[in-house]
């Protein structure tokens, strides 16, 4: 599955934004539910603003993220996503001790759970989505280890018909680019399956793909194995 916003609140600023099947909330319930902002429910800090954890009135707990002023986002905007305690699965397969936890049908469900979520951003969403940066960290799991796509901040939207992109400005995270969109900037569904991949085997293995792994003069590969 994918970590869709469950709301957002605007200031009331002139432009008009609409969030499709997102809920509004109340800007005092947001700023009683972080304590106003309590540095004692930071969950961490981005380019585009700091994340705080926050629990509802009915007791839901949630993450917050405050846009930054200085994000080019435009006036105050606060994003409202639900809150996953389990943190990334890099924080897991990763760690010789943690990575004991993830039996294997805590894995399979773990794969199966972000096939899902790429089909829902390819196939399903109303508009293509093409994430760009699936990786392990950008994958967090909830309290029963469910995976949830996270980190939309290079995601591209396909309009109707549309079924690639390319771009001068290669971002993302080099050892899950696919070499089509690290050597000539070209990017679709694609693009996404070959990162799907790589995540599949570090979830199998329990090892990163990395391009910084060197022994003497060879650069060792999870790819080539």
């Amino acid at each position: 599955m994918f970590e869709a916003n469950m709301g957002i609140y605007d200031d009331g600023g002139d432009e008009e934004m609409t969030i499709a099947e997102s809920l509004q909330f109340n800007f005092d319930i947001i700023k009683v539910a972080t304590s106003d902002f309590s540095h004692s429910n930071k969950l961490g800090q981005g380019g585009f603003g700091i994340v705080y954890r926050g629990k509802l009135p009915n007791g839901q707990m949630i993450a917050v993220k405050r846009l930054s002023t200085n994000s080019d986002q435009g006036k105050e905007r606060l994003l409202v996503y639900e809150f996953v305690p389990n943190k990334s699965l890099d924080y897991f397969i990763f760690d010789p001790i943690r990575k004991t936890q993830l039996n294997w049908e805590t894995r399979y469900t773990i794969i199966k759970g972000i096939a899902r979520g790429i089909l829902y951003l390819h196939e399903d969403s109303r508009l293509r989505i093409i994430h760009r940066d699936l990786k392990a960290s950008n994958i967090l799991l909830d309290d029963e280890m469910n995976p949830k796509i996270s980190d939309f901040g290079l995601a591209r939207l396909f309009v109707i018909g549309q079924t690639e992109g390319s771009t001068n400005r290669i971002v993302g995270t080099y050892g899950y680019m696919a070499p089509e969109y690290a050597m000539h900037g070209e990017f679709s569904v694609k693009s996404d399956v070959f990162s799907f991949g790589v995540l599949v085997l570090e979830i199998i293995t329990g090892h990163k793909n990395s391009a910084n792994i060197c022994h003497g003069e060879d650069v060792e590969y999870l790819l080539t194995y």
